[in-house]
């Protein structure tokens, strides 16, 4: 089965220039909590081995588990991307899921804070 690509495709030193400014870590939940008035959103609070940070997500409809069973998982944050608000709350990275061919979110045990680019 071929995978179509649904954007251009780049070069490989396109992408290395991309990547050499991304600045992507393991982050630990905290907390997790629904913002009012959205469907979608959550705000978490995420541990990075040596500081806190909230980031919102529009992730709510795509896990398959309770939002109670968040807190101490981990997933890769890009942590170096320009802080926005979003329905009033401030957003200090953005959270990368990982999912495989079930959808189903894979984790790997890393340690908080841990950085992967």
């Amino acid at each position: 089965m071929s995978i179509i690509s649904v954007k251009p495709e780049i070069t490989f030193d396109e992408f290395l220039e991309i990547e050499s400014k991304l600045d992507i870590r393991i982050g630990t939940i905290l907390d997790v909590e629904r913002i009012p008035k959205s469907d979608k959103l959550l705000k978490m609070t995420v541990y990075f081995g040596s500081e806190e940070r909230t980031v919102v997500t529009n992730i709510g409809d795509a896990l398959t588990q309770p939002l109670i069973d968040l807190p101490g998982l981990k997933f890769p944050f890009i942590m170096n991307l320009k802080p926005s608000k979003i329905m009033g709350v401030l957003s200090e990275a953005m959270i990368m899921v990982v999912e495989n061919n079930d959808g189903d979110i894979e984790l790997d045990d890393y340690t908080s804070g841990s950085i992967l680019l």
